[in-house]
């Protein structure tokens, strides 16, 4: 097993991934199984670099400082001269031929070239170091910065301050001086900065109370969902009057888990069908872009069909009412072995396709969270067909069962407003979520966590039986609105709809295409990894205008409920504890991508989700 050459701690010269030129950067860390050095630059950026790309301090020249008014194209072109001095040039006085003017002209402006491309390069990771007076914790200007080309309007006349930079370090090693990749034209610079091929290491950071609180939750996530669909069973579903347990065999039945299969293949038939667009993730850690399949919104469509044609028949949809805790136990049940099987299958999993969060070498958390990042059955991608279809259209199939159970129970010839009113507002949830499915591929579910017993639980279970408490709720505990309430709770659900959707628009758009001329009014600040952290808009007013329009949502969706009972406002509390973890993890892992850029869009845009409070 070689020996590492570099120490933690030691200030070297790294090479900047895509390109030639070196920083200054301080070693961090060592991964000996994967052989690669975790360095930090001056600006914060932390990145993996192979050893070869490394090298020591003392291989670089230190240029002698030279009178201002010596111009940059003159000094390369007195290295120009001296690098091509050979025995047979012709003296001082004697007249050059055509052809070697010619190539002395050639070399010349190569050299320019190369370094007009380290003054571009410098611009982008001095500028926050540099420039502080004029940028004010805002770009100067609004160019577009996309993950895998980064184009730079730049004239050929450095400032002195990066003039004198220049002159203090010599930016290429010696091997490189005579390669350069990049390819200029007159009016714009092309810098390519490829993806970063990094294999990931151990999981350091343990989240949820670590291998102790995964475990716990792995009984406790279950136990909640129970508790609270006998709950609502109750006439009386006051937190203090603990329902009595159930006795076990009644919470079993082949048949409805036969059902609970049927559906689950069912909407894997329609997620295979050769309907709708195919796109690309983003990139992996390896560079590589996996390909998904849009057709959510064809599945949901179909999936009413067959649910028309089974009212058509007159089959009893509220057998999913009669029958609810026995359905949540089954999904259970088959969310627990799929775990199972998604974890014992990573255990062959190349490294490369391991989570970064869940591969911590703990058996209990990796379990959780989910040790593959990407499993996939051919080009069945298990975690992104179950992150919208059998949950998320089950969650408005039952719905559907509760209006259906609630006119059946109390013999009304139409649904209560109550019950119209969340039916509705969740129906337009899912469906907006369908008709834009591909904003999914760029969340943090699908590029950063695992598929384990965490999303596999909150998918196929949570989700459709936590998530329509409200309706199952309004089933047994009928409450009467007036209109001008039912239109003030529209009227909020609208306001938390338009803040959710324009804002997660916004963003969508802004990572898929920076460099759309739609987008030419938004301010962003540059970041070191091509990206850019918008400061216009409602990214400007929240860090996270999307978690606040899905909190006023979820609250318009408990009012219809009434106040009789904190149950139905179970959901709004479980969601603003869970977007406020949420925000904490994109926190963390933002500061550790974005460095100094992150800090700088923090002092831009203080508050978090609540404008004000936090």
């Amino acid at each position: 097993m070689p020996s590492r050459k570099f120490a933690d701690g030691e200030v070297v010269m790294g090479r900047w991934p895509g390109s030639v030129l070196y920083y200054e950067v301080q070693v961090t860390s060592y991964d000996d199984v994967a052989h690669l050095y975790t360095v930090k630059y001056k600006d914060g950026t932390e990145l993996a670099l192979k050893e070869s790309d490394i090298r020591s301090q003392s291989s670089f020249k230190h240029r002698k400082s030279q009178s201002s008014s010596s111009s940059p194209s003159r000094r390369s072109s007195s290295r120009s001269r001296s690098r091509s001095r050979s025995p047979g040039r012709p003296g001082k006085g004697r007249r050059r031929s055509a052809s070697q003017s010619r190539e002395h002209k050639d070399e010349k402006k190569k050299t320019i070239q190369e370094t007009s491309l380290a003054l571009v390069v410098l611009v982008l990771f001095k500028l926050s170091e540099n420039n502080t007076k004029r940028y004010n914790g805002e770009p100067e200007s609004t160019e577009k910065n996309d993950t895998s080309c980064i184009i730079l309007e730049q004239k050929l006349k450095p400032d002195l301050e990066i003039k004198r930079v220049l002159e203090q370090y010599s930016l290429r090693s010696r091997k490189d001086d005579k390669k350069t990749e990049e390819i200029f034209s007159e009016k714009k610079t092309f810098v390519a900065v490829k993806p970063i091929e990094k294999v990931p290491s151990k999981t350091k950071e343990l989240e949820f109370g670590g291998r102790i609180g995964t475990f716990m939750l792995i009984f406790l996530l279950p136990a909640t969902v129970f508790y609270l669909l006998l709950m609502c069973k109750q006439d009386d579903p006051s937190l203090l009057n603990f329902p009595p347990l159930p006795a076990l065999e009644s919470l079993w039945d082949w048949r409805v888990f036969g059902v609970f299969l049927l559906w689950f293949f069912l909407q894997a038939v329609f997620y295979l069908l050769p309907i709708g667009k195919v796109v690309e993730g983003l990139p992996l850690s390896n560079g590589r872009k996996l390909q998904y399949r849009i057709n959510g919104f064809y599945a949901f469509i179909l999936t009413a069909a067959a649910t028309g044609v089974l009212l058509y028949f007159q089959f009893e949809l509220h057998y999913l009412y009669d029958h609810f805790m026995q359905f949540a136990v089954s999904a259970a049940a088959f969310s627990l072995a799929l775990s199972i099987y998604l974890y014992v299958r990573s255990l062959k999993a190349p490294e490369e396709e391991l989570a970064p969060g869940g591969n911590s070498g703990y058996f209990i958390y990796d379990f959780f969270m989910g040790h593959e990042l990407n499993p996939r059955i051919g080009s069945f991608d298990l975690k992104y067909f179950c992150e919208l279809r059998p949950g998320l259209i089950g969650w408005v199939v039952i719905n559907l069962a509760m209006l259906l159970a609630e006119m059946k129970i109390h013999n009304l010839s139409m649904p209560s407003l109550s019950m119209i009113l969340v039916n509705s507002f969740q129906l337009l949830y899912v469906v907006d979520a369908l008709w834009n499915e591909e904003a999914v591929l760029t969340t943090m579910d699908i590029t950063h966590d695992g598929f384990g017993f965490m999303l596999a639980f909150g998918d196929l279970v949570w989700v459709p039986f936590v998530y329509s408490l409200q309706a199952f709720y309004l089933v047994g505990h009928p409450t009467t609105i007036t209109w001008p309430v039912a239109v003030a709770i529209t009227v909020l659900n609208c306001v938390g709809y338009y803040i959710f959707r324009s804002a997660n628009s916004q963003k969508n758009n802004f990572r898929r295409n920076p460099a759309d001329p739609k987008l030419a009014n938004l301010k962003f600040i540059p970041t070191a990894t091509g990206k850019g952290l918008l400061v216009t808009g409602w990214w400007g007013f929240v860090r996270h205008p999307n978690y606040l329009g899905d909190i006023i949502m979820a609250l318009a969706w408990s009012l219809p409920c009434g106040f009789n009972h904190i149950l139905p406002y179970f959901y709004v509390i479980y969601f603003i504890c869970l977007l406020v973890h949420r925000e904490a993890r994109d926190e963390h892992h933002c500061k550790q991508k974005y460095g100094l850029a992150w800090e700088r869009y923090c002092q831009r845009v203080p508050y978090r989700i609540f404008p004000y409070i936090y």
